[in-house]
């Protein structure tokens, strides 16, 4: 098969790994409040709908993989007010790295969640 073969079409989903699969999903489910969409199987793997990106919040160690590690590269999760959303997380006790950043393009939020993957809330505001 060739690369031209491939046909891709999308991502189905990208993992975020975690020490303390309960605990992700209060995060990602209670905190964040993104809706659960399922849990694979008996696994320690849940994936939650972040708008038209699923998040797979998994334990690596039960797949066969190396323990938990921070993911290092930040995923940008969409948001229309990042001061409203960072006001509304930091209610709930997320600890945020930055005041709010303007690129000029975008205001960003950075903060991470409970086994320190990066997140962003994100709103670009112009073109």
């Amino acid at each position: 098969m060739s690369a031209a073969d491939l046909s891709i079409t999308g991502v189905d989903f990208v993992c975020v790994p975690t020490g303390d699969h309960d605990r992700a999903v209060e995060f990602y489910g209670g905190t964040l409040g993104l809706p659960r969409v399922k849990r694979w199987g008996d696994m320690p793997a849940t994936e939650f709908q972040a708008g038209n990106l699923t998040l797979a919040v998994m334990d690596p160690s039960a797949f066969g993989q190396d323990a938990a590690t921070p993911n290092s590269a930040p995923i940008a999760l969409q948001v229309d007010d990042v001061d409203a959303a960072r006001d509304a997380l930091a209610a709930k006790g997320v600890t945020f790295h930055l005041e709010k950043v303007d690129s000029g393009v975008c205001h960003q939020a950075v903060f991470s969640d409970p086994d320190g993957n990066p997140l962003i809330l994100h709103h670009r505001y112009a073109e």
